[in-house]
């Protein structure tokens, strides 16, 4: 049985260790292509994995748990070791990650008394019971049982949000009690202030750093707090950011390669250990993406998670990886080194689609969802609700003379809200843009109204962690002149079963809607849905959610890896929200990026 311990340095059986680690996250690549991706990490020379662990993905519900398919992290660790990789596991109930809540379920926020990431109770109650369901996977995974996890992490970054160390020390316990016996660890920002907020340090729990740059000043610094509280530890950085992530409306984050290979040369001439952030960033399937904090309006991420990192979205090599390899060829000429696995995407053009149904969303709210009636309109979270789209419908009575406009407010909404009448569109509005005048004139004297709002992205990281913004859709109600309207049936749309749309129902023009398409392989391969001609949506590939779409850019297609595709005919539907639909669309063998002359969306 091997070990692994941390004196004043790494020792692995009793030698010392340097960790080359990357980070894959298992639930952003599927399962088809996990050994593709650990095998070339292990082809560059390095010798560990790190991931995160999603606590809102394997809870999805309050006590239904999900650990199969393509969240078996067992069989991803698994994959790891029989590829002979070293893995550092970092399951806190908060990733960051650019993911959605920084990976907290969203059914937390239905308990309005409970504060999560602090003490309060009622959180560690529901991590404890997380917990439960979680570390037996991996305790038995630890190199103390002849496993392959070397080291587990405590919370994320923990210093750049509090400072509550019996919280911190409550998750530790939580993880020690159900036999987590590996040496434990914390990475934050590597400056005092952080540090002090956000380690256990004399607990004697592992400090580590993130950063992307100028190691031996981050370093320096990581050092000094390290003798402060008289630790002689070995230096490592947990987050060496390689490259970056990408908003809606921003230009895509790229990152020279000769730039990265030099910096990364630079930590490990100063004995340092590392854990490049992303090795192979993959995808935010789904509803999945996070969203980044700002005073006033939030940027959501992409559907793409390609960082520009070691591997591409595919997990094919960039050139960072060939610089990278050079590097580790020349500190380390033990490790062993392997070509990479390389794997090639198809081309389907148009003529080879064939269009094969329209369908709308007001014709089949019934086919898709069971409506909730209410007085007044109620949040997504206490509809029971965490993802995906939202539509609240009512009658509205005519108060002033006809073809004279009516007022109407969306009063405290979030993310974005779609206001029809009469199945017309007559408003589009934003975050901070929800609440003003929407006005209109009503075309009988009682008019049906719709509104369709969107849940684009729960902030992962900051001070809005724990903003009410962070609850979706509807929370106070909609004013007609100054009064709220009453009577409400709402229709949930977590989209997460498509196969009851009716496409024989018909489509008003303008309006949200189903677009079906089937195109055929000769086998299953990876491709890029080229979403140029449609406006803003999803996209579901033989009915699974691969992710969000927006004409604003930067990037315009989605990823589709060749485990969601089959030989033969596949089912590719658009669900679009603007009405902006087309008859045609292509497959293309690689993404497509548009370089946009302003920066941010407004």
């Amino acid at each position: 049985m091997h070990t692994f311990e941390i004196s004043d340095r790494f020792l692995l059986d009793g030698a010392p260790f340097t960790i080359l680690s990357g980070s894959i996250h298992y639930f952003r690549v599927h399962p088809t292509d996990w050994h593709h991706s650990l095998y070339n990490l292990k082809a560059l020379g390095f010798n560990t994995v790190e991931t995160y662990v999603p606590w809102n993905l394997h809870e999805p519900e309050r006590g239904s748990f999900d650990f199969a398919g393509a969240l078996d992290l067992a069989r991803f660790l698994d994959e790891a070791a029989e590829l002979g990789l070293w893995a550092i596991v970092r399951p806190s109930p908060f990733i960051c990650a650019e993911w959605e809540w920084g990976g907290l379920p969203a059914w937390l926020l239905a308990d309005r008394d409970m504060r999560p990431r602090s003490r309060d109770p009622r959180f560690l109650e529901r991590v404890a019971a997380y917990y439960d369901e979680l570390m037996p996977i991996l305790t038995e995974r630890q190199i103390t049982r002849g496993g392959n996890i070397i080291m587990m992490q405590v919370e994320n970054e923990y210093g750049s949000y509090g400072e509550d160390k019996e919280y911190l020390r409550a998750i530790r316990a939580l993880m020690t009690d159900r036999g987590v016996d590996v040496p434990l660890c914390t990475s934050d920002g590597p400056w005092r202030g952080c540090l002090r907020a956000g380690t256990l340090i004399d607990d004697d729990v592992f400090v580590t750093g993130n950063f992307g740059s100028r190691a031996a000043e981050n370093f320096k610094n990581l050092k000094a707090f390290h003798e402060e509280h008289g630790k002689n530890w070995p230096l490592m950085c947990m987050e060496f950011w390689d490259g970056w992530f990408n908003r809606w409306g921003e230009n895509v984050i790229t990152r020279d390669a000769d730039d990265l290979a030099a910096c990364v040369r630079e930590l490990l001439e100063l004995g340092g250990s590392i854990n490049l952030y992303m090795f192979h960033g993959g995808t935010n399937f789904g509803f999945m993406n996070g969203c980044s904090a700002r005073h006033t309006h939030d940027l959501h991420q992409v559907t793409s998670y390609d960082y520009d990192a070691v591997l591409n979205e595919e997990g094919n090599p960039t050139e960072k990886w060939y610089r990278l390899r050079d590097v580790v060829r020349e500190l380390f000429p033990e490790a062993e080194q392997a070509e990479p696995l390389i794997k090639q995407a198809v081309t389907v053009p148009a003529d080879r689609i064939r269009l094969t149904g329209r369908a709308g969303l007001f014709e089949n709210l019934e086919n898709l969802s069971a409506p909730v009636h209410a007085l007044y309109p109620c949040s997504m979270e206490d509809l029971g609700q965490s993802y995906g789209y939202t539509l609240y419908r009512t009658s509205i009575e005519r108060d002033v003379a006809e073809g004279t406009e009516e007022r109407i407010r969306v009063i405290d909404g979030r993310d974005r809200a779609q206001v029809f009448v009469e199945g017309e569109l007559v408003a589009t509005q934003y975050q901070e843009h929800i609440g003003e005048d929407i006005r209109t004139p009503l075309p009988a004297a009682e008019s049906r109204l719709d509104i369709l709002t969107e849940n684009m992205g729960r902030v992962n990281y900051g001070h809005k962690f724990l903003a009410d913004t962070q609850r979706k859709g509807i929370r106070t109600g909609v004013c007609v002149d100054l009064h709220f309207a009453t009577g409400w049936d709402m229709y949930p749309l977590p989209l997460e079963d498509i196969s009851g749309v009716d496409y024989t129902a018909g489509w008003r023009e303008g309006t949200p809607s189903f677009t079906r398409f089937e195109f055929t392989l000769d086998e299953p391969a990876d491709t890029f849905i080229d979403t140029t001609g449609f406006g803003k949506g999803v996209a579901f590939v033989n009915g699974v959610n691969v992710g969000r779409y927006w004409e604003i850019g930067p990037i315009m297609t989605l990823y589709v890896p060749h485990g969601l595709t089959r030989a033969g005919a596949n089912e590719l539907v658009l669900f679009e929200t603007e009405g902006r639909t087309a008859d045609t669309i292509s497959l293309c063998a690689e993404p497509l990026i548009r370089h946009l002359e302003t920066e941010g969306v407004e």
